[in-house]
């Protein structure tokens, strides 16, 4: 398997497009298109992801109905809605597969340093959640900027970093919908994508840290694992 993207953000994705692909941008004479992809959790439920594909490797086969079985990036932009600029985040298609490589449809490791301060928090239940926001160096001088949740040890281990702390990750990519207050009093539902965290580890600049040996992307994830 040919798999030569930056070590630092790899995404593994297994699913059913359920869109049809609409041109998104150009660059450098370059097009790319965006659909959504319907990914099955251990549970039974879906999160269903942004992707984003160049025109050089866009196929017949992705179309509505078809899967997708791919390896790639998750990357953030900004947009500019109604005069104030929004996060989006997409998993950005480098590599189509023939073959599912693994049992799970939906894997990411990431390494980054912490941008915010982290906000630990317990829900009506007593479960611990931490959420993060990791700034991922790309080609180029660009960054990524990956929002993510942690919960339980993971959590308590969170809310002691600080801005600018070195961390590596592995987990899935999920979709979760909010309702957001407008001006008017009245509530529209939205979508948010982040990594939901099963394994986490903070290193200093020298160490010797080899992303690919600690977080293997086709690990199969364990069923106590299942944050939902």
């Amino acid at each position: 398997m040919n798999y030569n993207l930056e070590k630092n953000n790899k995404v593994y994705l297994f699913g059913e497009i359920i869109s049809n692909a609409e041109f998104s941008h150009e660059v450098f004479g370059e097009g790319f298109y965006e659909f959504y992809v319907k990914v099955m959790r251990l549970s039974g439920q879906a999160d269903i992801l942004p992707v984003t594909v160049s025109e050089r490797i866009m196929s017949e086969n992705l179309k509505m109905g078809e899967y997708i079985c791919a390896l790639g990036q998750f990357r953030s932009y900004n947009k500019i809605e109604n005069g104030k600029s929004r996060l989006m985040l997409t998993v950005f298609i480098r590599e189509l597969l023939e073959v599912q490589p693994c049992k799970n449809p939906n894997s990411i490791v990431l390494s980054g340093y912490i941008c915010k301060p982290p906000v630990y928090r317990t829900t009506p239940f007593n479960r611990e959640i931490a959420d993060l926001l990791i700034a991922v160096n790309r080609s180029y001088n660009k960054s990524d900027y990956i929002p993510a949740i942690a919960w339980g040890r993971n959590a308590r281990f969170v809310k002691n970093l600080s801005v600018g702390d070195k961390v590596a990750l592995s987990g899935r990519i999920q979709s979760r919908e909010y309702q957001k207050k407008q001006e008017d009093e009245s509530f529209i539902t939205m979508t948010a994508y982040e990594v939901s965290v099963s394994k986490l580890a903070a290193f200093d600049e020298d160490n010797d840290f080899d992303i690919d040996e600690e977080f293997d992307l086709y690990s199969t994830p364990r069923a106590y694992e299942v944050n939902e």
